[in-house]
């Protein structure tokens, strides 16, 4: 009885554990049966790579949000990356463990805060200084809400997952080798560029892919500063509407316009697969970095 109790536990947890991946698998196949009505009608490509978005025409193209959600995380990651890897480096490798300790809890507050948070802020502090002063000085007019604001809230948002997996896999490169290097007589900067970020170069790869992951999926406080206007973007001072944005405005309104719905469910399918895709990357350039520091 204690051998079948086992095996019947194991089996059990086993069932449990598969359920997350057959949620996103059951999401998935549920945003493709949404979005037959207008792929049956409408090719894939002309719906993948059309700039015209006018509903009550029966024209659905997706380019405009899936080019303004490209810029947005692109500038955030831009904006992101130095500072996040640099902060990171300063925490593992330079910063007094009372430093380490007290930085630890602002960043998980920073992960925690809501993006209405971060939307209000930008709307309040962001969307006027780029209107006010970075615009004019590079010689745009702009009224703030653009490509540019949208990318530095997103960054800030982005900062507390992109540190926190750095961190992380810093602390998996064994001690020895910071220590072999000092003793050969390198300095300490000479020491984190030559080892540490040698190392780990493909965490710090994985660390930048989740970022973008979460940044693509970001929704409340890019569509409070982006400008949500249906167009490529040609600058970072333009407007922009990214994929989230447009399925957080328009979903349950116009419903009765034929294959609205299923249009929206497209571009969820859409963005479903672009996170889904990132996530899959960073996991499995996470597991090849487990396996070399072993």
């Amino acid at each position: 009885m204690r051998l079948i109790r086992d095996v019947l536990a194991r089996r059990g947890m086993g069932a449990v554990t598969t359920l997350p991946g057959l949620l996103v698998l059951l999401v998935v196949v549920g945003l493709f049966l949404k979005s037959r009505a207008i792929l049956a009608v409408e090719p894939l490509s002309r719906l993948l790579f059309s700039s015209a978005w006018h509903p009550l025409k029966g024209e659905f193209g997706l380019l405009p949000f899936i080019s303004g959600t490209v810029w947005v995380t692109v500038t955030a990651l831009v904006l992101a990356l130095p500072v996040s890897i640099l902060a990171a480096i300063y925490l593992s490798e330079y910063a007094p463990r009372w430093i380490r300790e007290a930085a630890k809890p602002v960043i998980d507050l920073l992960a925690g805060l809501p993006s209405v948070v971060y939307g209000v802020w930008g709307v309040l502090i962001v969307v006027p200084f780029v209107g006010g002063v970075l615009a004019p000085a590079c010689g745009v007019v702009s009224s703030g809400y653009s490509i540019l604001a949208g990318g530095i809230v997103l960054a800030i948002m982005t900062f507390p997952t992109i540190i926190h997996v750095t961190l992380e896999v810093f602390a998996t490169i064994p001690g020895a080798l910071r220590d072999a290097s000092l003793s050969l007589g390198a300095t300490k900067w000479e020491t984190t560029r030559r080892v540490v970020l040698r190392k780990g170069a493909q965490g710090i790869l994985a660390a930048s892919v989740l970022g973008f992951s979460r940044a693509f999926g970001e929704t409340m406080a890019v569509l409070m500063v982006v400008g949500n206007v249906p167009a490529v973007p040609r600058s970072l001072f333009d407007p922009g509407y990214p994929l989230p944005a447009l399925i957080a405005n328009n979903y349950g309104e116009m419903m009765s316009v034929p294959r609205y719905d299923a249009a929206l469910m497209l571009a969820s399918l859409v963005l479903m697969l672009i996170v889904l895709f990132f996530n899959v990357l960073a996991r499995w350039i996470l597991v090849r970095v487990e396996r070399r520091t072993r």
